[in-house]
């Protein structure tokens, strides 16, 4: 029995409409060209109403007060003043960035990708926790400065007292009058032999990682990390009871919205809110350079 084949021509894709390509030129390079422009007015418009003149030479025997990082990591430097620094500079960038890494592994639908706000709750989500991470990273810093402590102390007559200091900054749990730690808290030894680095003679080299400081180790970093994970995790849990979180992309959405908004405060705060001493003072009243001996 023979059989006929007949040849067919492959399919062909069905070509995309106009509507969903976005063309290199003019789309793109004109909305880029637009914003250079607009960007470069506003930077000759700040340069033109701020005055920043350029000092003289660094000199390595002489600290500006502040000393401020360049502002991209200014928001690092506050956190530097709130946790252990270890904690601030290495391990929660690391592992945000971790988690940054993670989020497409996390979320493997197609459904709405590359659409931020796809739906109602993706808007609310986002609206929401970035304001809580915003205004929510402000009342920390506020509190732990210990300015929320002072004003209520200015306008209410309030006096805490030794048995609430821990309300004016969280600090103050170090303090033994505050909290009755036992005596053995600050020195939990932890190894088994004695480690020395560079050990040039009698008691040089040797380190302080031998023994643990249960107070400082609970102020410096438990509470940082506690803050930092459960209210994000609280804030989820949050908005998957009254319905607002249903997939894991509007978890991942709801934690970025917070994300980015504890990143803008804390830059803000980083950048115009801390003067001398990297005290939290307000932006008018930070030292002018003609306010400096040799530098008018």
């Amino acid at each position: 029995m023979a059989t006929v084949v007949v040849a067919r021509p492959a399919a062909r894709p069905t070509p995309r409409a106009r509507d969903e390509e976005v063309l290199v030129w003019p789309d793109l390079v004109f909305v880029e060209f637009i914003s250079a422009m607009l960007f470069t007015v506003l930077l000759f418009l700040l340069s033109y109403l701020m005055n920043a003149p350029l000092l003289d030479e660094a000199n390595a025997n002489v600290t500006n007060d502040p000393a401020k990082a360049p502002w991209y990591l200014l928001n690092l430097q506050e956190l530097l003043l709130h946790m252990n620094a270890a904690l601030a500079g290495i391990v929660v960038p690391t592992v945000w960035l971790i988690v940054l890494m993670v989020f497409p592994y996390f979320d493997r639908s197609t459904d709405g990708q590359g659409r931020w706000f796809a739906d109602v709750n993706s808007v609310k989500n986002t609206v929401v926790s970035f304001n809580v991470g915003l205004w929510g990273t402000l009342a920390l810093i506020i509190w732990n400065s210990g300015k929320a402590a002072l004003w209520a102390k200015d306008w209410f007559g309030f006096s805490g007292g030794s048995t609430l200091a821990f309300l004016e900054r969280s600090a103050a749990l170090k303090d033994p009058s505050v909290v009755p730690w036992p005596g053995w808290a600050d020195s939990i030894p932890y190894l088994w032999f004695n480690l020395k680095i560079l050990d040039e003679g009698p008691g040089a080299g040797v380190t302080t990682f031998q023994k643990i400081d249960l107070p400082t180790l609970l102020v410096d970093i438990g509470i940082p990390t506690g803050f930092m994970v459960g209210l994000s995790c609280l804030l989820i849990f949050f908005f998957w009871k009254i319905n607002w979180v249903h997939t894991r992309r509007d978890a991942l959405i709801t934690l970025m919205s917070g994300f980015v908004g504890v990143f803008l405060m804390l830059t803000v705060i980083g950048t115009a809110f801390r003067g001398p001493g990297q005290d939290l003072i307000w932006p008018w009243d930070l030292r002018t350079l003609e306010g400096i001996p040799g530098q008018e």
